[in-house]
């Protein structure tokens, strides 16, 4: 019985590793135990928002795509950011990307954690991870961000 499972897992697994890049987006959609409402930007950063203050990260598609990061600078406190503009970078082992911020605001906290164990980013996108806090100063720009379906929606659209 052990073996049959520990077959049925091989075969799986060999499957999944010849299967294109491309159509194992159903890894990537981003479900979690968080109960906040997360908004995405097409360039795969999220933001969740609680009390006015929006926390930033990259998603999972995102972290899978860039592979080991190995260097985070995230933007400094009391810096103001606006919309779509680039605030800071993630470089890995396979490739190097900016990080744009999907909201417009006052950066009110970086996560140190991340500046120091870039890895946490690939380990939990979503808790653990996260780039930065921002209080907004235009939180109708959430209307403009996707919402988890229409995300998910999103990876499958670009990657068929």
């Amino acid at each position: 019985m052990a073996l049959r499972s520990m077959v049925r897992v091989a075969k799986q697994m060999s499957r999944s590793m010849v299967q294109p890049h491309c159509c194992r987006q159903a890894a990537f959609f981003s479900t979690t135990k968080d109960s906040r409402a997360r908004f995405y930007t097409k360039k795969h950063e999220w933001v969740t928002v609680t009390d006015n203050i929006g926390t930033v990260g990259i998603s999972n598609y995102a972290q899978d795509a860039l592979g080991e990061v190995v260097y985070a600078q995230l933007p400094e406190v009391g810096n103001a950011v606006e919309v779509g503009e680039e605030c800071g970078a993630l470089e890995s082992v396979k490739a190097a990307s900016e990080i744009y911020s999907p909201v417009s605001g006052t950066i009110t906290e970086k996560n140190s954690s991340v500046e120091s164990s870039p890895a946490l980013i690939n380990q939990s996108c979503y808790q653990d991870g996260w780039l930065f806090r921002v209080k907004l100063s235009k939180p109708d720009e959430l209307k403009a961000l996707m919402d988890q379906a229409a995300y998910d929606k999103f990876l499958e659209e670009e990657h068929h």
